[in-house]
């Protein structure tokens, strides 16, 4: 291979790296908005902008369904159509997503997120006294806490309370334990804490009703390991489903993500949690129910295009077919089309031949990915085959939740939308559960 075609495959690699693009990215395809009535961030823009009081709003999906990619194009649209103020926090910072999580340590990380991001946005605390200062004087004052190492702020502007949240599990159990007792007074701090953010912004912008939007990413990430998974799944439907109350600030707009086995557990969430639907982002509809290959619909064109706006010409790479061929068989998820592309250029970088790459390198590439979702117990087998059936969760009971969030996480069930909501196992394992 010459070294100027080995370059060019070296850039399409970088190019196809997964990572949130913002809406004027050159590589972003606004493949929801061809559909406008379909358009779930559409709709939270305006049930947001509508809304005259303090709102909860909910934003479902996969991971690497472009949840993190959508919100920046909601938080966008909010500032430059409606002139509201849009924080944005990854709450990947702030929470460790594989163990359990309670509401004290939710509200705690997520305030704290909260004054992270109005700090960076306007360049000052809006008080002398930051929350995680005032949470320290309630912890040590009210809850009388004095085993643990409260103070501190890390490198990089990490505040030693939350770090110590998300990267010390003993720390964060021992804090759970404390303030079990203290849950109400905790959330009335909490709330009136983001009351006051909320008035700091408006005063900074002198505009007493000026709306103020907190988009909480990443949830929909949490996922349990080994024996404690089940307690994670639990704990992360209590949050929600337990606490909706709570989740609902005074005075602040908020969005959460959440993980797609919620839908199947409480199907009225969106009800409880603000009476708003939940909006979600399922897979790219490339394949109908039946099972064939939607060749007319909008989701092949939309992967050829997100290939396309990242090399122009990769049809001297790809033909079209073979890219046809590699959204069907990943189901039009975007991280393992990706990921399966990807695989195929490194592969073809190794091998000698002529372009377009040979189709045996992405059998190869297409037989290592689903190498890496195997092996699958028998039982999970039989759940599947009954997915796969009836396009429906099949979840009997809750104790199962785990197991099905599982699925899920692994990208073993993808959710497709035709109108309603359904569901399939992943293509590359249909030859492994249906024979």
């Amino acid at each position: 291979m010459s070294i100027i075609r080995n370059a060019r495959l070296k850039v399409l690699y970088n190019q196809l790296q997964d990572r949130p693009l913002e809406p004027d990215d050159p590589f972003y395809v606004n493949y929801l908005e061809q559909q406008p009535a379909h358009d779930s961030i559409r709709q939270l823009q305006r049930r947001i902008a509508w809304s005259e009081a303090a709102s909860v709003n909910l934003l479902s999906g996969q991971r690497g369904s472009g949840k993190s990619t959508e919100l920046r194009r909601l938080r966008k649209y909010l500032e430059k159509e409606d002139g509201c103020i849009v924080l944005l926090c990854d709450m990947r910072d702030y929470l460790n997503l594989t163990k359990p999580i309670e509401i004290t340590d939710f509200l705690i990380s997520l305030m704290v997120a909260l004054n992270l991001a109005v700090i960076e946005r306007y360049g000052k605390n809006f008080t002398k006294r930051s929350y995680w200062e005032r949470l320290i004087d309630f912890l040590k004052q009210e809850v009388n806490i004095k085993d643990l190492t409260l103070e501190g702020e890390l490198p990089g502007g990490k505040i030693g309370i939350s770090a110590s949240l998300k990267d010390d599990p003993s720390f964060k159990s021992r804090l759970q334990e404390h303030l079990r007792g203290h849950v109400s007074k905790l959330v009335r701090q909490a709330h009136e804490f983001a009351g006051e953010i909320v008035q700091f912004i408006r005063e900074q912008e002198h505009d007493p009703d000026k709306k103020v939007v907190l988009l909480s990413d990443s949830m929909e990430q949490f996922r349990g390991l080994g024996g404690e998974a089940g307690n994670v799944y639990k704990s992360v439907a209590d949050l929600f489903c337990a606490h909706a109350d709570t989740l609902q600030i005074p005075l602040l707009h908020v969005v959460y993500t959440l993980p797609p086995y919620l839908n199947a557990l409480a199907p009225n969430l969106g009800e409880i949690l603000g009476g708003n639907p939940i909006a979600n982002l399922p897979s790219v509809h490339i394949r109908n129910r039946d099972g064939s290959l939607d060749k007319q619909g909008l989701g092949l064109a939309t992967l050829r295009d997100m290939v396309n706006r990242r090399c122009p010409d990769f049809r001297e790479i790809f033909t079209e077919d073979q890219i046809d061929g590699m959204a069907e068989a990943t189901g039009g998820d975007f991280r393992n089309f990706f990921r399966l592309l990807r695989d195929c250029l490194i592969r073809a970088a190794a091998a000698i031949g002529t372009f377009p790459v040979p189709d045996n390198i992405i059998t190869d590439a297409k037989n290592n990915l689903c190498r890496d979702m195997l092996p699958i117990a028998e039982e999970d087998k039989a759940w599947l085959r009954k997915i796969a059936k009836s396009q429906k969760t099949e979840l009997v009971s809750t104790d199962k939740l785990p197991q099905l969030a599982r699925f899920f996480d692994a990208h073993l069930v993808l959710n497709y939308r035709n109108d309603d909501d359904w569901y399939y196992i992943h293509p590359l394992l249909e030859r492994e559960i249906l024979t």
